[in-house]
């Protein structure tokens, strides 16, 4: 398993959030899926998902970017709000890593 503490929509140059919700969350899973990628994965092998949303409004646009770049069948999800400052969104993943000996 590989785990991916919370990521956050920021630029990676810059480390400042970018754009509105859609935005913030595009660039969160594109963190995410760089990460992912150091270890040899890709978004598919993710087993679950806990997103925090600092604003309930935001949930229809979050909920329509995540579809979009998460496919199904989706991981298991938990969706909360949080007070996160300057950032729309947090994300963190666990993702199944299967073994390279084949256990």
């Amino acid at each position: 398993m590989v785990y991916v503490a919370g990521q956050v929509g920021v630029d990676p140059q810059t480390l400042e959030p970018i754009g509105g919700i859609k935005e913030q969350t595009e660039q969160c899973i594109r963190n995410i899926e760089v990460i992912l990628q150091e270890a040899g994965l890709t978004l598919d092998h993710i087993v679950k998902a806990t997103t925090h949303l600092a604003r309930v409004e935001d949930q229809p646009e979050y909920n329509e970017v995540y579809a979009r770049m998460i496919k199904q069948p989706y991981p298991a999800r938990i969706t909360v709000f949080s007070g996160l400052g300057p950032y729309l969104i947090e994300m963190e993943v666990l993702a199944y890593a299967p073994s390279v000996r084949g256990e």
